[in-house]
Order: structure tokens, then C-alpha cells, then sequence
């Protein structure tokens, strides 16, 4: 099993910058990729971006150049740094875990909201 717990939303204005934290637990060696989604109200969850074992990253497109995943190893920790925010950015927004037999894991999400 793999635990997720994310940190950091909450409420910014249009042009500023927020920084996502997931941290994670348990069965850490059985995961391959990590990534961050959002959903916004009445829409499907969406892919922002995810990064692999091997830091290989991928960003969806309404992000690129604007956000960045990144991870650090030592505190078991992603971040998603997330600059230049637009209100269409505003969703809850949930860390993901994938595991090499391909199980997936979901924090409990976080709300970001950007007012314009």
C-alpha cells in the first residue's frame, strides 16, 4: 500500500505562484511513476504532470512552461511548483502514485483556487 497526503493550496491571485507538496508512505519501492491531477467543477479529472523514477517528466499542455514537477528522494516528497496562475487553473488538485503493476494511489486532493 502507498499513502499519499498533499500540502499547500489555497487561494492566490491571477500571475502569482503556489507550490504543491505529496508527501509518501509506505511501499515506496513498488512505485515507477508519480504525478499530479486536477479536476475542476463539472469537468473530468485531468493529467498537469507526472515524472518517473528516472526524472523523465511530462506536462500537459495548458501547463508547459509554467508549472514544474520535480521530486525529492531523501523526504519521500513531490512538489509541483506552479507559477504564472490562471483562474483555469482553479480545481482540487490530487497527487497520484503508480506502481510497477500499474495499481494506482490518490491523496486526498487539494483546492486551488486563482482569483482574477
Amino acid at each position: 500500500q502507498v499513502q499519499l497526503v498533499e500540502f499547500g493550496g489555497g487561494l492566490v491571485q491571477a500571475g502569482g505562484s503556489l507550490r504543491l507538496s505529496c508527501v509518501v508512505s509506505g511501499s515506496i519501492y513498488s512505485i515507477n511513476v508519480m504525478g499530479w491531477y486536477r479536476q475542476a467543477p463539472g469537468k473530468q479529472r485531468e493529467l498537469v504532470a507526472t515524472i518517473t523514477s528516472v526524472d523523465t517528466t511530462n506536462y500537459a499542455d495548458s501547463v508547459k512552461g509554467r508549472f514544474t514537477i520535480s521530486r525529492d528522494n531523501l523526504r519521500n516528497t513531490v512538489y509541483l511548483q506552479m507559477n504564472s496562475l490562471k483562474p483555469e487553473d482553479t480545481a482540487v488538485y490530487y497527487c497520484n502514485a503508480r506502481s510497477i503493476t500499474w495499481t494506482n494511489y490518490w491523496g486526498q486532493g487539494t483546492q486551488v483556487t486563482v482569483s482574477s
